[in-house]
């Protein structure tokens, strides 16, 4: 039993089965490698002979005899001179040395050494049986594999049949090409001629044709099969690496732009997700099969081409010039634009497809970009995508990487970024200010509950109307409110999370102006329980006099958004923002500080008509007094926005067209330069500045002032078009805008009047004068006075 267990069995077949792949693997490459080092062994000795032939053919001298063999033949010559001659030895000692030299021991002893012959015998024997088993084979030569045949009966017996294997050539194209090299015999040609600069542009336009019409090709090849050519897109991929330098640049921005159209176009309006074990296992029909290849080759392809966009981006970054030499460093800022533009068409295109959270990690970073253009780009693309969203998925991913890259960067950022949430659509729908009033989801009854509250037939016909509403709720394609609820509701808390930590830790930043204009567009979402500190930090904000005179303006605009929403609820005086405003409204003028005049507006539209039941009348007086004066020395929109701000203001407090009469009431003088609104007397002035409005070169600021002169009447020759009536102040400034430098509306020039048909034209006219008078009149009549008008209008 014992030898039995000692004795070592050959591995059965199933053992055989169970030989890891790795090892077989190993194997083959341990047999590919020795085919490829005799190989080489070979071609090694093949060209030393062709090198010996060509130095023959060349008649360079070449020793045959080398210094070392002429050396040992020397030695050997001197050794049978000094030999012994066998005739002067004994014939017993002849016999000895004849008898020793048969024994193998003695020719492989060192006769220096003083050991025994049996010493190191058994080794030195099984190093001479291992040295005679290995075969001996020629160096020259390459193993040969042999395949057996069927043999061959004859006469004389069987005769084995064999042929040689194929031997698969494993060689690099490069070393085929220097082999290629080495045959050819050595003939010295003439270099192939330089081709001039327009034969090099011709040849250059006949490249990129033929690469266009490839491209082509193989995009309309995969739009009109996309489940068949899906291999295609791959052919396409890899022109993204064009190794040709003439067109290489050109080449793969048509090839980036292609890919980019092409995955809009072809990708399903659903997230493709990986298969399981168990539906990869499944037998499914072909069909299925063939789609579900589609799927799996298309979203490989994809992620590929974001890799490949992605690449772009940082080898232009690192300004890192690859070891091919095709694209110059210059070039990598286009093909970077090209990238980026492709990135930011598939974020708003593709929001719902696989790695678009990939796509927003590499487009945010890029809205902080020092290129300006880049910037754009990525901040209209993610502005566009906050638009269109009307889920709220992609918007809470890209509000997320927006706040952590502003933390990340110690809120040195680009104000574009923060400015970009005043485009989500969180506005359009009612947003409770906690998660927790958001009311439950409608849940079916128990079985219990029907059985108490419902008889026999009730049961059976809600169990019905149960069902069906459950298939309407999976058929319906919109999600549901309650979770676009719970979104929105999520993503303005990151937003207030970025504007919270940007007015604590870095009141001094550039991105406060775009913090508080989004704090007032979203301040009626806000909790109530911020107010308080909210409005204490605006106030300080304000107080300390670090900030610009806009960014004033939005502390205000947003004390008073917040005031206006849930904030009625809460007893704060906000007098000193009155105060504030009413004391720097002097500040505007016609020169830069014109465009603030908007944020003006909309402050006092806040202020004063929303907040009409907590505005006492001394308080209206005083600002519309200031107003009107204001008026004189601005832009005209300005001053039309101003005017109709006054007119929203006469029409809220009624009592206010005291200031149209000449008569003071009351006691006191009108101080104008007091601070203080309710305390300046405005009741005792007039507004006698709509007489000099009235008198204004723009026509729509004449409309106003004698509007209001009239005591804003509603009928009448003196009411306003419906086109000045219905707009907001606001619309007003925008519509009148004043940014292409020409007067809007265009003024028009007085028609002359029609007159006898008389001529007189002097003399003394010259050529260039008769072009005028040929456009001033169709007929062969003028009178002298009439185109001399003509003349200075169009001079002037």
């Amino acid at each position: 039993m014992k030898a039995r267990k000692s004795k070592k069995r050959a591995p059965s077949f199933r053992k055989l089965l169970k030989t890891s792949k790795v090892k077989l693997d190993n194997k083959l490459k341990n047999k590919q490698y020795k085919q490829q080092s005799t190989a080489k062994k070979y071609r090694k000795e093949q060209r030393k002979l062709r090198q010996a032939v060509k130095d023959v053919v060349s008649k360079k001298p070449v020793p045959l005899d080398d210094g070392k063999q002429v050396l040992r033949a020397q030695r050997t010559e001197e050794e049978e001179e000094e030999a012994l001659p066998l005739d002067m030895m004994d014939e017993d000692d002849l016999q000895l040395l004849k008898d020793l030299g048969q024994m193998p021991s003695f020719l492989t002893r060192d006769l220096s050494s003083s050991e025994p012959v049996h010493v190191k015998k058994r080794k030195q024997e099984s190093i001479i049986d291992k040295y005679e088993k290995v075969p001996r084979r020629l160096q020259t030569e390459p193993e040969k594999e042999v395949i057996h045949l069927l043999p061959i009966k004859d006469k004389c017996g069987i005769i084995p049949q064999t042929r040689e294997k194929p031997v698969v050539n494993s060689n690099t194209p490069e070393e085929e090409e220097q082999e290629e090299m080495e045959f050819e015999e050595v003939v010295t040609e003439d270099p192939m001629p330089k081709l001039t600069t327009e034969e090099h542009i011709i040849e250059r336009r006949r490249k990129l044709q033929e690469k266009k019409i490839h491209i082509a090709a193989l995009a309309s090849a995969i739009l009109s099969d996309p489940e068949s050519n899906i291999k295609k897109l791959k052919e396409l991929r890899a022109m993204l690496m064009e190794q040709d330098p003439d067109v290489a640049v050109i080449v793969r921005k048509l090839v980036m732009v292609s890919l980019m159209e092409l995955f809009k176009d072809i990708t399903p309006s659903y997230k493709i997700r990986p298969l399981t074990e168990t539906e990869k296992a499944s037998k499914v029909r072909k069909e299925t099969q063939k789609l579900r290849e589609f799927e799996e080759g298309l979203v490989s392809q994809y992620k590929f081409y974001l890799e490949n966009l992605e690449q772009i981006i940082k080898d232009w970054k690192q300004r890192k010039l690859k070891k091919s030499n095709v694209v110059s460093l210059k070039a990598y800022k286009g093909l970077a634009e090209v990238a980026v533009k492709s990135l930011c068409e598939l974020l708003v295109a593709l929001p719902h497809f696989n790695f678009h959270n990939n796509i927003i990690v590499l487009a945010v970073p890029l809205m902080n970009d020092k290129s300006k253009l880049i910037s754009e780009m990525c901040c209209e693309a993610v502005q566009k995508l906050f638009k269109q969203d009307k889920l709220g998925h992609a918007s809470l991913g890209v509000v997320k990487v927006i706040s952590g890259f502003v933390k990340s960067q110690n809120y040195v950022v680009r104000p574009e970024l923060l400015k970009s949430f005043l485009y989500l659509r969180i506005k359009e729908i009612e947003v409770k200010k906690d998660t927790e009033d958001i009311n439950a989801p409608k849940k079916f009854m128990s079985y219990k509950e029907k059985r108490k509250s419902l008889s026999r037939m009730q049961r059976k016909w809600k169990k019905a109307e149960e069902k069906l509403e459950r298939e309407l709720r999976e058929a319906e394609a919109s999600e549901s409110t309650e979770k676009k609820m719970k979104l929105h509701t999520e993503t303005l808390n990151m937003v207030f999370v970025t504007y919270f930590r940007i007015l604590k830790k870095a009141q001094r930043s550039p991105l406060l102006p775009a913090v508080l204009e989004g704090l007032a567009k979203f301040a009626h979402l806000i909790n109530v329980e911020f107010f308080d500190d909210l409005l204490v930090v605006l106030h300080t904000l304000i107080e300390s006099g670090e900030l610009s005179y806009r960014e004033c303006l939005h502390c205000v605009h947003t004390a008073f958004h917040i005031l206006s929403g849930q904030g009625d609820v809460l007893n704060i005086d906000p007098m000193k923002f009155y105060t504030h405003l009413y004391k720097t409204l002097f500040k505007l003028h016609a020169g830069a500080t014109n465009e603030d005049v908007e944020i003006v507006l909309q402050c006092l539209d806040v202020m004063l008509t929303k907040r009409r039941k907590q505005v006492s009348q001394q308080r209206a007086l005083a600002f519309i007094k200031r107003l009107c004066t204001l008026a004189l020395h601005v832009l005209p929109n300005s001053s039309i926005g101003i005017l109709a701000t006054n007119r929203v203001l006469m029409h809220t407090f009624p009592k206010t067209d005291l200031l149209l009469d000449n008569e003071s009431q009351g006691s006191g003088i009108f101080l104008p330069e007091l601070d203080e609104p309710e305390y300046c007397n405005a009741q005792n002035t007039a507004l006698w500045e709509l007489h000099a409005l009235r008198r204004h070169y723009h026509p729509v600021v004449q409309r106003f002032a004698s509007h209001l002169i009239a005591g804003v009447p509603s009928e009448g020759s003196e009411a306003l078009r419906p086109d000045l009536s219905r707009r907001s102040a606001t619309e007003l400034f925008e519509t009148y805008s004043m940014k292409t430098m020409t007067f809007n509306p265009p003024v028009m020039s007085a028609n002359p009047p029609k007159k006898d048909k008389i001529f007189h034209v002097d003399s003394f006219l010259n050529e260039d004068l008769s072009q005028l008078i040929r456009t001033y009149c169709n007929e062969t009549t003028v009178q002298p006075l009439d185109f001399t008008r003509y003349l200075k209008t169009s001079v002037q």
